[in-house]
């Protein structure tokens, strides 16, 4: 799915995790679970949560003032 499909239905805390760590290879697990549970990638595919168009579209899509 993709991520402009769930990202509204993530809580503050995981987006400005995820805007503050841009490309990071590895997620805490409440971020992972965040993600899985708003619709994104589920965690048993950790090595490829994001990928890179999804990470464009965090930095440069998503809005600062959710």
């Amino acid at each position: 799915m993709e991520i402009f499909m769930w990202w509204l239905d993530l809580d503050l805390g995981t987006k400005q995790w995820l805007r503050e760590n841009i490309g990071a290879g590895e997620f805490p697990l409440p971020v992972l679970h965040a993600i899985a549970e708003a619709g994104g990638p589920h965690p048993d595919t950790v090595a490829s949560v994001l990928t890179e168009a999804d990470w464009d579209f965090i930095q440069t899509q998503s809005e600062f003032v959710d």
